[in-house]
């Protein structure tokens, strides 16, 4: 198969050692160990490999077929379970069949299947009355057999029981009665109201939906969402830009500043302004507004051109060349470091890599749903095995990166009862048209990962989790996270299924420095757009001195109680109680020493597509 067009001028990037940041010896993901080179008829595999993960989305079938048959293998010589699952199946009959009996007659009785806590597809009041409270309870009666189906079988692995349950519930997704018009209540009481408007706008709207889908286009982001003037407005300026990011540092808004500015490094999966939304959920402008000098990267979006990125060029040419700067702009300070998400990841390797060396520049580090142990890495990484990330590198070799409509598949396919079939039901069947809104509209502006860094991503830092196994090496020499002396802040969700709390949690485990933990409501990124105000947010928070003894995530929760508003403010308190006494803000840029101030923010990058 022939290379795309505009790609025979760089060399095609492969996996190899060298491109691996570990200390010990790392087999080639694509010679298996073999020392002698590859041979170019194993071009010929990767092309067909790559063809099949664009019909696939970039799932692997080996991947699939190794969880059902390990599944099916196990269960077929477990009489016993079976016997269960058996006795199972008719008990939930005898529960459909009261059930039935009694709603058939008008009596009323609590339903015997309820659904989970996150399934918002059964809201409507009729879903309550038969015959549609009949097709409702046999299909959570399905959904409940298959969660015991595949939970977790003497002997199966662990990881197997969880793919088949992940499977089964998309499956089951896609024959719910909340999908089909003729048995779903609220469709068919909104086509009465609207004598069929309803499907027609939803035709229409499917109509539109295709062709962005066959065209691979992408919405135009609303005029009243517009960037800069409305979302990721917070005034400042670029001060310095290469070719992966451009470092924003935001305009004063107070009289007197901390004299120790803040880093913030976001995720590059997605663009910055999450952390910079409207100006009331700004976690950048409520920053600034407490007095700080915040600084923040705006990572680019890598074309075919830039795949042989690599994690140490993020890290040297992003983390370290901001610092730099900084150092420039507001000499003689320490810097306060805060990374998001896979920018946590980042700062955390950065930081570790910074304490090894004598590099004491860090005032202190804040990681915000920012994960450094992969182990419990939750359902995004669910089928993170080897067959999949060379399945997924073979895709990243073709076209030079992972795709955003590949990405944004994996996020929805998690959530998929509301992301994927709540939406579709009610912009198909009920005509009503997505409301944009800051979060949606970032949501859907998506970015490219480049090849080789992605890579050594998956396979150094989430398959083969080195950062925490003492295994990963930077500049040719170990890190570890043990050695960073600052004091950190860590915030966790409850409801992340990105980032696991209990995930994060664990940063606790294999640190030794004097560490406040804080775990607040809400999801990913719900959770950490917090602001103060925002009703029915509570969070719970413990410090922990430098040295002291490990608690478990159990006995944590236990003996904290959730209390009352924003996360933002504590962490606010933590901030100046690590800072100096405020002082006249420092200049924009520093011209002459090379960083002058190139464009307003929020900066060219942003607007990369």
């Amino acid at each position: 198969m022939a290379r795309k067009a505009g790609k025979s001028a760089r060399t095609a990037w492969q996996p190899s050692v060298e491109s691996l940041p570990a200390v010990i010896p790392v087999s080639n993901p694509v010679t298996k160990g073999r020392t002698k080179p590859v041979h170019p008829h194993q071009n010929l595999d990767r092309s067909v490999m790559a063809a099949m993960a664009r019909v696939t989305g970039g799932v692997s079938p080996h991947a699939v077929a190794d969880a059902w048959t390990d599944w099916w293998l196990h269960m077929a010589r477990a009489p016993g379970r079976q016997l269960e699952l058996i006795e199972r199946a008719q008990q939930s009959g005898l529960k459909l069949m009261s059930h039935a009996l009694h709603a058939t007659s008008g009596r009323t009785e609590p339903a015997p299947f309820t659904p989970k806590a996150h399934d918002t597809r059964w809201t409507h009041s009729d879903w309550a009355k038969p015959p549609f409270s009949l097709w409702q309870q046999g299909f959570l009666a399905m959904q409940d057999w298959w969660d015991h189906a595949t939970d977790d079988l003497r002997g199966l692995r662990h990881k197997s029981a969880e793919r088949t349950g992940f499977m089964m519930r998309q499956l089951l997704d896609t024959v719910s009665p909340s999908n089909f018009p003729g048995m779903n209540p609220e469709i068919i009481a909104k086509t009465l109201e609207t004598s069929g408007r309803n499907l027609a706008e939803g035709a229409a709207h499917f109509a539109t939906d295709a062709v962005q889908t066959l065209t691979q286009s992408r919405r135009e982001i609303p005029a009243a969402f517009a960037l800069g003037e409305h979302l990721a407005c917070t005034p400042g300026k670029v001060v310095y830009r290469n070719d992966i990011m451009e470092l924003i540092q935001y305009s004063p808004q107070t009289e007197t500043v901390h004299p120790e500015p803040v880093l913030i490094v976001p995720a590059w999966i997605m663009k910055y302004y999450i952390l910079d939304l409207s100006p009331d959920n700004s976690l950048i402008n409520w920053l600034v507004g407490q007095g700080h000098t915040v600084f923040c990267i705006s990572w680019c979006n890598p074309t075919a051109d830039q795949a042989d990125l690599s994690l140490e060029d993020y890290r040297k040419r992003g983390v370290m060349a901001a610092l730099e700067a900084i150092n420039a702009i507001v000499p003689e300070q320490k810097i306060h470091a805060n990374g998001y998400c896979l920018g946590g990841t980042m700062l955390a390797i950065a930081a570790a890599t910074m304490a090894r060396d004598g590099d004491d520049r860090l005032a202190s580090v804040t990681l915000m749903a920012a994960q450094v142990d992969f182990v419990e890495a939750g359902e995004l990484l669910l089928f993170l095995d080897e067959s999949q990330v060379a399945y997924l590198e073979d895709m990243m070799w073709e076209q030079g990166y992972l795709d955003r409509p590949q990405m944004a598949r994996t996020f929805a396919a998690i959530r998929s009862e509301d992301l994927i079939y709540t939406r579709a039901v009610r912009r198909y069947f009920l005509g009503v048209e997505d409301l944009p809104s800051d979060i949606t509209v970032w949501n859907g502006d998506t970015t490219r990962m480049p090849a080789r860094m992605h890579s050594e991503y998956l396979r150094g830092i989430f398959l083969e989790n080195r950062i925490t196994a003492g295994r990963f090496a930077v500049e040719g020499k170990v890190i570890a996270l043990k050695d960073i002396a600052a004091p950190m802040f860590v915030v966790a969700t409850e409801t992340d299924h990105i980032a696991p709390w209990r995930s994060v949690y664990k940063t606790q485990l294999f640190t030794d420095n004097d560490l406040t933990f804080v775990l607040t409501k809400g999801g990913h990124n719900g959770g950490i757009l917090s602001e103060p105000g925002h009703k029915g947010r509570h969070y719970r928070i413990s410090h922990r001195r430098a040295g002291a003894r490990y608690l478990g995530p159990d006995s944590w929760i236990s003996g904290h109680d959730p209390q009352p508003g924003s996360w933002w403010e504590e962490w606010g308190c933590w901030l100046a109680a690590q800072s100096s006494d405020k002082a006249r803000p420092p200049r924009m840029g520093a011209t002459e020493k090379g960083y002058p101030p190139l464009c307003d923010a929020p900066g060219t990058y942003i607007h990369q597509t």
